[in-house]
């Protein structure tokens, strides 16, 4: 839109001259005299691409560093240029590109986290942890879910890292045992934590689980209770978890010298169905188990479900316990003996060891931190 000259009705000698109270003022050379204008932001600006500050020095005459230095309080801008700019600003619905001017810092105040199944309550509780850590903090949090898949997980590392993340916070999938991807940007000076599912290849700081103690305090209470057959419903082979319960598994027989039998073993991939296959499989052994430990809580419940169904006394002729708390343990009936991880603490911790490394990252040194658990028990298998 062309201003005239209120007076004579002339465009051709205005010359801007600043703003008074928030109106954009000009003078004629013709007539020698000042006016005022109110400047309206164009709507259909505002609907076609977000603002920036081109778009609002474009409507109000002034250089795009004007703009800039406004927005950014500089002493250089007079107070009525400044409040003419914010008004437009906030016309415009403007907001300024954190990621940019983070960068321009040198950090981008977010953090990566990448977990292998956002549906699993564990992972949940895990999440909730890191963004109230995280938040606190003035960090942002950017989530990405692998699917229990190691080619998702390293694409999964290549975007959050293209997103300029400060840090890493990452439970490895069920398929990974290979970490290049991680040693890529380890070695590259970016901040990651180790969560839940580890990788011990790499002096990272890591934040675990009891999962040997909690795995013992199961079966040495399953054998309390008088059980002499336990079947363990283990993950994958490979996983280290898996690996470690078992080994907690392993040590409680031991210590009451009741023999390891290899037939009272399944390793699965905690998938639906799996663990209920794997229960059919020991029942029509010649001795079936008197007790089952499932390093999964949520596989436990999968058997219970089919033992009620088939007429199976849950506990009194098959105990059943599993690692791992969440409410439909407790409210399923008969209640789920558990040994209970605490997520939300586990992700808090994670998250504030990230944070640290992130803030200090000279001073940073290696640690493992083991958040302590809780023997749960309920009626799934009290015999007395």
């Amino acid at each position: 839109m062309i201003e005239i000259c209120s007076k004579c009705g002339t465009s051709e000698q205005l010359v801007r001259a600043g703003f008074l109270r928030g109106k954009q003022r000009f003078f004629c050379k013709s007539c020698n005299v000042y006016f005022t204008v109110q400047t309206k932001p164009s709507k259909e600006q505002k609907k076609n691409h977000q603002t920036t500050i081109v778009d609002i020095a474009r409507v109000l005459g002034v250089a795009p560093s004007t703009v800039s230095r406004a927005l950014n309080n500089s002493i250089e801008i007079n107070s009525h240029t400044k409040a003419e700019i914010m008004r437009v600003a906030q016309e415009l619905d403007y907001r300024p590109n954190l990621l940019a001017q983070s960068l321009n810092k040198g950090h981008t105040h977010t953090i990566g986290v990448i977990i292998p199944n956002i549906q699993r309550p564990f992972f949940a509780g895990v999440l909730a942890g890191i963004q109230e850590v995280a938040s606190k903090a003035g960090y942002r949090v950017m989530i990405c879910q692998s699917n229990e898949s190691h080619a998702t997980e390293t694409l999964n590392v290549q975007a959050l890292v293209g997103s300029q993340i400060d840090g890493l916070l990452i439970s490895h999938s069920i398929e990974t045992n290979a970490f290049e991807h991680i040693k890529l940007h380890f070695n590259r000076g970016l901040p990651i934590v180790h969560f839940d599912r580890v990788c011990m290849e790499l002096p990272t700081s890591k934040v675990i689980q009891e999962d040997f103690v909690g795995a013992f305090k199961l079966v040495e209470h399953l054998i309390e209770q008088g059980c002499q057959r336990i079947a363990i419903c283990a993950g994958p082979a490979d996983l280290l978890i898996s690996k470690t319960r078992m080994d907690g598994y392993k040590a409680a027989l031991a210590k009451y010298n009741i023999p390891f039998d290899e037939a009272l073993v399944a390793h699965i991939n905690f998938k639906s169905g799996e663990a209920v296959e794997s229960l059919k499989t020991w029942l029509s052994l010649e001795s079936p188990p008197d007790g089952i430990f499932a390093v999964h809580h949520g596989n436990a419940i999968e058997m219970l479900v089919f033992m009620k169904a088939q007429g199976i006394a849950v506990p009194q002729q098959i105990a059943l316990v599993g690692f791992g708390d969440d409410q439909i343990a407790a409210l399923i009936e008969p209640a789920l003996t558990v040994f209970q991880q605490f997520p939300f603490r586990l992700g808090e911790t994670a998250a504030a060891t990230l944070i640290s490394h992130i803030i200090d990252a000279e001073n940073t040194q290696p640690k493992t931190i083991t958040i302590t658990g809780e023997l749960i028990v309920r009626a799934s298998s009290l015999r007395s």
